[in-house]
């Protein structure tokens, strides 16, 4: 006997439907996971150019503290000038990038922020490797040049990537920043190996009385006075006994 082909119900297909979906976004859900940076319209050597960078929390218990960058070749640390950023965050340059720190974020809550580059170096593109740090101590590694390490589907953690259009015309580098380290001090005689010049005597070695005269000097007056004192006595006296 043939039996008729059962037909779900509207409501049971709509259940099975929202049940696809979720699974479709769970299984979306790591391969959205990254680390960003964009720029409208970034050319090579374009002088203050604003960068925003977005990166994803991964973690489902703990919040985002730190993101550290690791500065690509021909950007320095005193090239960049933070601009905004989460709340209550700081800046500070390090000596290969900088990092943006603070009060831990909302757990599944993203890391935007925004800096300014004084000039981008002549390339095609630019690499911003970082590192993001959870409250609970665990770490993301957006390092990777591309996805060849992950599982090809984008569940890798390739670092933040820039293209740079080309050069405007007439574009040239400009001077380099100032750098942040205390200048180098003058070595020294000892280490140059020269012979330093003899150290001057005290002023109360080589003068001590009002006029400024050494020592000896009055010391020297004063004898002379005596010893004339003891002449004018003995001549006195001898010509007191020849008499």
């Amino acid at each position: 006997m043939h039996r008729p082909t059962s037909v779900p119900s509207p409501r049971r297909l709509g259940v099975l439907t929202a049940a696809a979906l979720a699974v479709a976004v769970a299984t979306a859900g790591p391969a959205a996971a990254h680390a960003e940076v964009e720029s409208d319209g970034a050319r090579a050597l374009g002088q203050n150019v604003e960068l925003t960078f977005s990166a994803a929390s991964e973690s489902s218990s703990a919040g985002i503290t730190e993101l550290e960058v690791i500065l690509p070749k021909g950007i320095v640390p005193a090239d960049v000038t933070y601009e905004e950023g989460p709340d209550g965050w700081e800046f500070a340059p390090t000596g290969r990038g900088y990092t943006v720190s603070g009060e831990k974020l909302p757990v599944g809550e993203d890391a935007d922020y925004v800096v300014t580059v004084r000039q981008l170096p002549d390339v095609k593109s630019l690499v911003f490797k970082t590192l993001q740090s959870y409250s609970d101590g665990t770490v993301d590694r957006w390092i990777e040049l591309d996805d060849s390490e992950g599982d090809g589907h984008g569940h890798g953690h390739p670092a933040p990537r820039l293209d740079l259009k080309p050069a405007a015309p007439g574009a040239k580098p400009v001077s380099p920043s100032p750098s942040e380290e205390p200048a180098t001090a003058a070595p020294s005689p000892e280490s140059s190996g020269e012979s330093s010049p003899p150290a001057a005597e005290p002023a109360a070695d080589s003068a001590d009385g009002d006029d400024g005269l050494p020592l000896a000097v009055p010391l020297g007056i004063g004898a002379v006075v005596l010893a004339l004192g003891g002449a004018v006595w003995w001549l006195r006296s001898r010509h007191g006994g020849t008499a």
